[in-house]
């Protein structure tokens, strides 16, 4: 409410009470809070090996290995460890390669959607947290659509042997 009060010089001085501006801006501000609905968190399906199970072979043509080294440096390959020689490339790089392995193996394939691109992921101790979630990011963007394997139990002895030549 608006009120007037009359001072000893005789001049009129204006109040206004804002109670009800306060009040409606709280009404605003509850109704917004509870009518916005919060983004869902979304989470990528991640298979990490079984040591007692037994595991499915793949067969190393659709098979793609990606080794997270030092300094946001990845090693990847496609075949079998020791008999092909991997790339080396970062994280602005890797998904025009995912891309190119998944071409290849549905040529190979004849497109058949039974028989996608397997990918492997082995985080080494060089790696951190933000790299992992970086190629799993990578991954969906690609539209990897299996989801991949993460083993950093298992690196081999000639991948840990190219890592440490060539300081990832």
């Amino acid at each position: 409410m608006a009120e007037l009060s009359v001072s000893r010089n005789s001049r009129a001085v204006p109040k206004v009470d804002l109670t009800a501006m306060v009040d409606l801006a709280f009404l605003l501000i509850t109704f917004f809070m509870l009518t916005t609905s919060l983004s869902k968190p979304v989470a990528m399906d991640v298979a990490k090996p079984d040591d007692g199970g037994v595991q499915e072979a793949w067969p190393a043509s659709r098979t793609m290995t990606i080794l997270l080294g030092k300094n946001d440096k990845i090693a990847w390959y496609v075949g079998e460890p020791g008999k092909v020689k991997p790339d080396i490339t970062n994280f602005n790089q890797i998904r025009k390669s995912i891309i190119e392995s998944m071409q290849k193996v549905a040529l190979a394939n004849h497109n058949d959607n039974r028989k996608p691109l397997f990918i492997i992921i082995k985080p080494t101790s060089g790696s951190s947290y933000k790299n992992f979630v970086d190629i799993m990011d990578e991954l969906s963007l690609a539209g990897i659509k299996a989801a991949p394997a993460i083993d950093d139990d298992h690196i081999l002895d000639e991948e840990k042997s190219f890592m440490n030549r060539h300081g990832l």
